[in-house]
């Protein structure tokens, strides 16, 4: 990741654009071989955030969620890397191996993963293990809605951290 974006930090998104921006200014620091890890409940803003980084990286593409196709990429239009957006829980958590990296691979994606960034949604503890290094992100809905119920905002912090890897 380009040191335009800091390593670590944390930001309050009062709504979906907030959180879109966010993710432009992240997608716009990432570089191929890059994993981004999204760690969230339900409804925390995830795919909003995943916008964001697509927009961010020029990619080609509607961004939704991964949940039914498990992994989606998006093509570069700069000759940048592309975007692999992923589900890992129902990558490694449904039936799967529990090797994530096996399991990216069998899906037969057209890129080479060290040529992309990957995006991963509920992939704390799973996803990890495909890279030495990777971009934690949570997203936190429930602190702000517990001081105001008609928030829409989210905490969203961030920091760099190491797994397994390759």
């Amino acid at each position: 990741m380009k040191a335009s974006f800091p390593a670590e930090g944390s930001r309050v998104c009062e709504d979906a654009a907030a959180t879109q921006a966010l993710g432009r200014e992240l997608g716009a620091a990432l570089e191929a071989g890059d994993v981004v890890i999204l760690d969230g409940p339900l409804g925390a803003g995830k795919t909003t955030l995943t916008q964001g980084i697509a927009a961010g990286m020029q990619v080609k593409g509607r961004v939704t969620s991964p949940t039914f196709v498990i992994a989606r990429e998006h093509r570069s239009t700069v000759g940048g890397p592309n975007l692999v957006h992923v589900d890992a829980y129902r990558l490694v958590g449904e039936g799967g191996s529990g090797d994530p990296l096996g399991e990216l691979d069998a899906l037969d994606l057209d890129t080479d993963l060290d040529d992309a960034v990957v995006v991963a949604e509920w992939g704390g503890g799973l996803v990890e293990q495909i890279a030495s290094k990777y971009l934690l992100i949570k997203l936190d809905r429930e602190t702000l809605f517990k001081q105001d119920p008609e928030s829409e905002g989210r905490v969203i912090t961030w920091f760099t951290a190491c797994g397994g890897g390759l």
